[in-house]
């Protein structure tokens, strides 16, 4: 099942280039496995070339089990979120531009339309700033994520998070949209806000009932 899961987090890699998240070898991805290890990408390898074999397998502090590759540099984030959030199994970091602007502005990203209230839930916060790779902006997007699924990093980028690689990515391309949303809205004039009762509502309702909710999706499925 890891050859399977190591083989959609390539594929993943390839989407994010074909949704312009990421220029170069920037960015990364990971996901939980069954036995609760973390198999991550590794630091500056073009996606394009990336094979399966070239990921690593970490435990869940981020010690290296497998691989011949240095691991991502942001390890040490992944693997807070990781720890601070159980339900997480998967995360996605990129640099879009829409978010990025958000992030060097410290503008976290308001409700502004539905899909983001259902899939992030709510206002998209801006992690404080620390230099990428530290353990202190580890910890400081765990802060500003909450209970969300997105989270802003201040003059760096974005993290999607979700239950599979498929709703982490979802939430990192609905945050590059909302962020886009917000910047073009605000030239024009004062946008209105969903209320806190309907990006509730809206939530709950993605949660437990939009699309086909027969079965549950892990990392290890391939689409």
């Amino acid at each position: 099942m890891k050859t399977a899961l190591r083989e959609k987090i390539v594929q993943y890699g390839r989407n994010l280039l074909a949704n312009q998240l990421v220029v170069g070898t920037w960015g990364n991805i990971s996901c939980k496995t069954a036995d609760e290890t973390i198999i991550i990408t590794p630091s500056g390898v073009d996606y394009n070339r990336l094979k399966p074999e070239d990921l690593l397998e970490v435990t869940a502090a981020g010690k290296i089990l497998t691989g011949n590759l240095k691991p991502s540099s942001e390890l040490l984030m992944h693997v807070a979120i990781y720890q601070g959030r159980k339900d997480i199994q998967a995360v996605i970091h990129t640099h879009s531009i829409y978010s990025t602007c958000c992030g060097v502005l410290r503008q976290p990203i308001p409700p502004l339309v539905e899909d983001i209230a259902m899939v992030i839930g709510g206002t998209i916060e801006v992690a404080e700033y620390f230099l990428a790779g530290t353990e202190e902006l580890g910890q400081a997007a765990v802060r500003a994520l909450g209970q969300k699924n997105a989270v802003l990093l201040a003059n760096h980028g974005v993290v999607g998070v979700g239950p599979n690689l498929k709703e982490a990515l979802k939430a990192a391309l609905l945050t590059e949209k909302a962020a886009q949303v917000y910047l073009t809205t605000i030239q024009a004039g004062k946008p209105y806000l969903l209320s806190e009762k309907d990006v509730a509502i809206l939530h709950n309702t993605y949660l437990t009932s939009y699309g086909q909710k027969g079965g549950k999706e892990n990392n290890e499925d391939i689409d």
